[in-house]
């Protein structure tokens, strides 16, 4: 499937000459991210990675040569034992940096709703609202496997709601797998979903969207009985046909376990290192909130994006206060004459017609008329 961008072009070196035709466009070099290239940063440099920006549309980087994640590559990691990463999207920015980042899966999850809609939970978020978030992660997304979560009430009346449901997300959201929640009580509604040709990925242990059931959220597995229950959910989600399963909220040595005995990769999210792969929610590790937030225990914070955009946006407004930005690198050059041309343009037809008088602007990099 394409995933053409608008505004984007690559140009080869002999059509860099076209861009001084375009008056309105500035040259943006965006070398290769060096985890993908394999290239020195003069040959990431080249001009075919240099693209056309208009205004302040944001360009895309250059894309790296990384190749597609796909199931087959999955199931090969699963095989050697290699850790898959996995991380969730919900916009265009946060699948843009992971896709460069490497992730191997990308999840544009139902904590949407928490993190980027400021819901209580993820039972508020809507069918469309995914549907939205899907796209715009997938217009960003060149090689992480992308999956779509199906939020809570469009897959639990019945395994025909689910896979049109499933349908709406790969067709419209353009995600390449779509993740719900459940064990042994979801495995027709899997297989009736898998049987159709998309793949699944499974949700087992805490499910939040069926954290008022479950008392909250708690850990699960705490008990032999509940230990059994949660293996037995997941070999019924394998063998309904799920690609993988998520394992949330579980002690390490049950997760350990249950991934000993499925031929299916497991997904850790608490529960350990055992696990064939991780995942976290992308504002959480990245530390993009405010202080004094709740944090679930398995969070560890990577960054603190939240410390960095604060700092860089308190910046921004002392200098626009101050009246140090913009500076002169950060405007376009005019010739001298134009200027002298319009304002005399100007005066002719409007006369001493004026703004405020007393705005102390008036008058801020205006040219002598001659």
């Amino acid at each position: 499937m394409s995933r053409a961008f608008s505004k984007r072009i690559s140009l080869s070196s002999s059509s860099i000459g076209s861009l001084s035709t375009r008056s309105q466009a500035l040259r943006v070099i965006h070398p290769l991210p060096s985890p993908y290239s394999g290239a020195s940063p003069s040959q990431q440099c080249h001009p075919q990675h240099v693209q056309t920006r208009y205004s302040s549309h944001s360009p895309l980087g250059a894309a790296h040569t990384r190749k597609k994640v796909t199931l087959q590559t999955l199931q090969s990691m699963y095989k050697k034992g290699e850790p898959i990463t996995m991380l969730t999207a919900y916009d265009f920015p946060s699948a843009h940096v992971a896709d460069h980042a490497g992730m191997d899966i990308i999840l544009v999850g139902d904590s949407l709703a928490m993190v980027s809609m400021g819901l209580e939970d993820t039972s508020e978020v809507s069918m469309e609202e995914m549907i939205f978030a899907a796209r715009s992660a997938a217009r960003a997304t060149k090689s992480s496997f992308l999956v779509g979560d199906l939020p809570m009430g469009s897959y639990e009346i019945s395994p025909e709601q689910a896979l049109a449901s499933s349908i709406h997300m790969i067709k419209t959201g353009r995600t390449h797998a779509i993740k719900l929640e459940g064990g042994a009580s979801l495995a027709p509604t899997i297989s009736k979903i898998t049987s159709a040709g998309i793949p699944v990925l499974g949700h087992i242990g805490l499910t939040p969207q069926r954290q008022n059931s479950l008392g909250g959220f708690r850990v699960q597995g705490k008990t032999t009985a509940g230990a059994m229950a949660l293996l037995e959910d997941a070999f019924a989600v394998q063998d309904a046909g799920a690609f993988g399963v998520v394992l949330e909220a579980i002690p390490p040595q049950i997760a350990e376990i249950i991934t000993r005995k499925l031929r299916i990769p497991t997904i850790g999210i608490g529960a350990g290192a055992s696990c064939s792969g991780q995942v976290l929610v992308q504002t959480d590790m990245l530390g993009n909130f405010p202080p004094g937030r709740y944090l679930p225990k398995f969070v560890k914070r990577f960054g603190d994006v939240w410390a960095e955009s604060l700092k860089g946006i308190e910046a921004y407004g002392e200098e626009v206060k101050n009246r140090t930005y913009p500076a002169k690198e950060h405007t376009y050059d005019v010739k001298d004459e134009v200027v002298a041309n319009f304002e005399k343009a100007v005066e002719k037809k409007y006369g001493d017609k004026e703004g405020k008088v007393d705005n102390p602007v008036a008058g801020l990099g205006r040219t002598a008329v001659p």
